[in-house]
C-alpha cells in the first residue's frame, strides 16, 4: 500500500498530497500575516525565516513528489472524458503554480547573494542573484502566483467534494484511505 496502483493512491502519494496542502495553506496565511508586521514587531525577522524554511522544504518535497509521480502508476481517473481532461489540466496547473511560487520565493530570498538557512539545519545557496530588480519582480510573481495557486487549490478541493457528495465517486476516499484505493475497484 506504499505504492500507487491503477486503482488507487499509495500511502506515500497520499502523504505528499496532504502534507503539501497543509504547507501551502500555512505558507499563504503566514506570508499574508507577515507582510503586515512592523519593523519592531518581535516576529519581523522570525516569521520570514520560518516562511523561507518551510518554503524550501516544500520545494524539495515537491521535486521528490514529482519524481515519485513519474515512477509510479497514476490511478485511473473517474468521470467522463471532459472531467478527466479538466482534472489532468488542473493538476498540471497546480504543479506549475506551486513551482512558480516556490521558485519566485527562492529568488526573492537570494536576491542579495545570501543563501537560505533552513531552520539552521542546512543552507540552500544563492545560485542566481544580482539580477536587475530581482527581489521586486520575483516578489510580484510570488504574490500573484500564490493567489492564483490558492484559487486553483480551492477549486480543486471544491471539485473533489462535488465528486464525493454529488456523484458518489471514490476520488476523495482514494486520497484519504489507501485501503479504499486498493480494494474499491
Amino acid at each position: 500500500m506504499l505504492r500507487n496502483t491503477r486503482s488507487g493512491w499509495g500511502v506515500i502519494s497520499i502523504a505528499f498530497h496532504w502534507l503539501s496542502a497543509l504547507a501551502i495553506i500555512s505558507l499563504f496565511i503566514l506570508g499574508w500575516w507577515m507582510t503586515g508586521l512592523g519593523y519592531y514587531d518581535p516576529w519581523y525577522n522570525q516569521a520570514p525565516w520560518i516562511h523561507r524554511s518551510i518554503g524550501i522544504l516544500l520545494l524539495l518535497a515537491t521535486f521528490t513528489r514529482l519524481i515519485w509521480r513519474l515512477v509510479q502508476p497514476t490511478p485511473n481517473a473517474e468521470g467522463n472524458r471532459l472531467e478527466r481532461v479538466a482534472a489532468h489540466a488542473g493538476h498540471i496547473g497546480l504543479y506549475v503554480l506551486l513551482l512558480l511560487v516556490l521558485t519566485s520565493g527562492y529568488l526573492i530570498s537570494t536576491a542579495n547573494g545570501r543563501g537560505i538557512s533552513v531552520f539552521d539545519w542546512f543552507e540552500i545557496p544563492a545560485l542566481l542573484h544580482g539580477l536587475p530588480n530581482q527581489a521586486s519582480l520575483a516578489g510580484d510573481v510570488h504574490w500573484y502566483s500564490a493567489i492564483a495557486l490558492m484559487v486553483l487549490a480551492g477549486g480543486h478541493a471544491l471539485v473533489a467534494l462535488v465528486h464525493h457528495f454529488k456523484y458518489r465517486h471514490a476520488t476523495l476516499k482514494r486520497m484519504v484511505n489507501p485501503r479504499h484505493s486498493h480494494t474499491s475497484h
